[in-house]
């Protein structure tokens, strides 16, 4: 009998539904027409035992306990779903063969490994089970992934990282968690001072923005503008550019601060005339963006209808799990491979169906177009969020699961379309010896750009124009003039702005901040890292992350901003920078890509994390946590009954 582990219920289900019939149900199971047996994990059935598993006094929170690190390490079932664990049980030894149906990434990879581990599955029967990867729901493509099964020893490597940051975020979060606990009490703080290695630089990331906006302090700045008409009276403007000369009056982003300097050259270049000195005329194009992967989604989801990125997350489960519309959606790929390139044309069918809204835009896609989205060489486990071929039913989708699909429908419609050409135009003009600039762009094909004139819900510039960084340029015509023309400056204008405090955070502005996290570095050689990594957590980790931070009281939301609460930011204030600078997950990513690619082990990553440990509970222990005197988070026990936490919490380890 050949058994088949999913992740999920929903997983098993489709699966079952690929393989012969007549179907039996049964209690945590399906068996199938030929007597093969399809079961599931409903999830993570095992999790890490807490501290006193290890040994009893560690129920005590004591520093002089720490570092705690397990020399055998030992899983547990979850209460919750212990049942299903003993169905599985129960098949894992009635069955001759082992499939393993995991979600396609690292996590899902380590989720039944660890299962058929703690079951004791004899080293025959391991080696001999086979991986299927699905990150499609609809019947075609499971069939196909079951006919494409693969040796689950090929992703041994996968399964170690896994494994590796698995335990090095238990080791890190339950150390530092009860440390700093410990020593915000000798203050009177009574709250739990929760620290991750991803969420607290998270949590520091807000905090200093928080800080900047508070202790910003805005300074004037001027511009002079110079008002043009050329011979054939068409008129323009172009904005002076100071000299080197200027430099002692300018600060680090070029702008003028002195008054005095803008109002003289104002004076100067009043009714003068002016020569075209170049002129420069580029024609560019620039293609769709690429289909979405989940972050970028939680971005636009936010930027577009102020979703959270838990609520696009859970939309995004349902309409993959539920509705079968949507492809696996903790991705972190926005590439396709090029084999799904022949489904194009249903697809698209499919999404014309269940989205009239975007009807008429089908109908003007080519899908013979192959562009740069179709690349196997980009594509690792799971691929971008793009939708089925399912054709919605009767049963409708609600108005946020609508808007959800509608965002990854059109993102993958761009596909389908030409790029979008335009021309940049930059005129110098020389008046008076001083240099000044006019910029225009002016569309000359829209191309897949059509899909965002007739809709308000436009996506993050990030994501529309992730090829194009250049600062905006106004949409304007200049007009035809030559070198060395003759112009006048009817009109010298001085203008007077202040510069403007940072923006407090939003979902969208935090998320984008976590996987573009190489921005806020000022460290070459982690910046680097960081940019070749994910960032701050995983895809499917940000949005938990997240949501536990506001849990936990350390962040708030005033309307789309998000702020620090005053026990947010005591923490950050009362911890070592190297806890709340990302530069240790950009080390981390570098150590687990090693060892995830075959070419590092577990213990080379492991036996420094111990003695970094050892270092950072010393630096805990000297240090007096004062900024944490008198802030209070949360419930906090009654003056009559005051205790220490017994317990590290679960999730502090688990999600970084």
């Amino acid at each position: 009998m050949k058994l088949y582990i999913a992740e999920k219920p929903s997983l098993g289900r489709a699966i079952a539904e690929a393989l012969p019939k007549p179907h039996r149900r049964e209690e945590g199971c399906i068996r199938v027409g030929n007597g093969d047996v399809v079961s599931w994990c409903v999830g993570h059935l095992l999790e890490q035992c807490e501290p006193e598993a290890y040994k009893a006094e560690y129920k005590q929170w004591k520093m002089q306990h720490l570092p705690i690190i397990p020399q055998q390490w030992q899983l547990q079932a979850k209460a919750k779903t212990r049942k299903q664990l003993t169905v599985l049980r129960n098949l894992v030894k009635q069955a001759t063969q082992l499939v393993h149906a995991g979600d396609p990434d690292r996590e899902g990879q380590l989720l039944v490994d660890q299962l058929i581990d703690y079951l004791k599955v004899d080293t025959a029967k391991r080696h001999a089970t086979q991986r299927c990867l699905i990150s499609d729901l609809t019947p075609t493509a499971v069939a196909k992934s079951l006919a494409q099964l693969r040796q689950n020893s090929e992703f041994k490597s996968l399964s170690i990282s896994a494994l590796a940051r698995s335990r090095a975020d238990w080791l890190y979060g339950i150390n530092m968690t009860r440390a700093y606990t410990l020593q915000g009490q000798k203050v009177g703080f009574q709250g739990l001072l929760s620290v991750g290695r991803v969420q607290t630089p998270v949590l520091g990331l807000v905090v200093k923005r928080d800080s900047e906006i508070e202790n910003f302090q805005s300074k004037a700045y001027f511009e002079v503008l110079a008002h043009l008409t050329t011979t054939k009276q068409e008129s323009f403007t172009a904005k002076w550019v100071p000299s080197d000369a200027c430099q002692a009056f300018i600060d680090e982003e070029g702008r003028v601060l002195s008054r005095a300097l803008a109002e003289n050259v104002q004076r100067r270049i009043e009714g003068k005339p002016g020569t075209v000195q170049a002129v420069e005329r580029q024609a560019k194009s620039q293609v769709a963006p690429l289909p979405y992967n989940l972050s970028s989604l939680q971005i636009d989801a936010a930027k577009c209808f102020s979703f959270s990125a838990k609520q696009v997350l859970d939309i995004c489960q349902t309409l993959y799990e539920k509705y079968q519309l949507i492809t696996y959606p903790r991705s972190d790929c926005r590439f396709l491979p090029r084999e799904h390139y022949a489904q194009a044309t249903s697809v698209l069918k499919a999404l014309a169906a269940n989205t009239p809204s975007l009807a008429a835009a089908v109908k003007q896609a080519d899908p013979r177009l192959k562009g740069r989205a179709w690349n196997d060489s980009k594509v690792g486990a799971h691929h971008a969020i793009i939708p089925t071929r399912k054709i919605l039913s009767s049963q409708p989708l609600s108005a946020q699961e609508a808007k959800v699909y509608t965002l990854i429908a059109r993102q993958y419609l761009l596909q389908f379309y030409p790029k979008w050409e335009y021309c940049d135009t930059k005129i110098e003009v020389i008046i008076e010896g001083g240099l000044f600039v006019a910029k225009a762009r002016t569309t000359k094909k829209l191309g897949w750009k059509a899909l965002f004139e007739k809709t308000t819900a436009k996506p993050a510039n990030t994501q529309t124009s992730d090829n194009d960084s250049d600062a905006p340029i106004p949409v304007l015509q200049l007009p035809e003039v030559a070198v060395g023309e003759s112009l006048k400056c009817c009109r010298a204008e001085l203008l007077e702005k202040a510069t403007q405090a940072p923006k407090h955070f939003t979902d969208a502005s935090l998320l984008a901040a976590m996987t573009g996290i190489a921005r806020f570095v000022s460290s070459p050689e982690i910046k680097k890292v960081l940019k070749e990594t994910d960032g701050l957590g995983t895809e499917a980790t940000r949005a938990g992350i997240l949501e536990l931070l506001f849990t936990r009281n350390y962040l708030m939301r005033k309307g789309k901003q998000i702020h620090a609460t005053a026990a947010g930011r005591a923490l950050i204030a009362s911890l070592p920078s190297s806890a709340t600078a990302p530069d240790l997950t950009a080390q981390w990513e570098v150590a687990l890509n090693a060892i995830g690619q075959g070419c590092s082990g577990y213990k080379a990553f492991m036996q420094p994390l111990e003695q970094t440990l050892q270092n950072l509970i010393q630096q805990c222990q000297s240090t007096s946590l004062t900024a944490l005197r008198g802030v209070t988070v949360g419930k906090q026990p009654s003056a009559k009954r005051k205790r220490k936490p017994r317990k590290a919490p679960k999730k502090s380890a688990q999600t970084g």
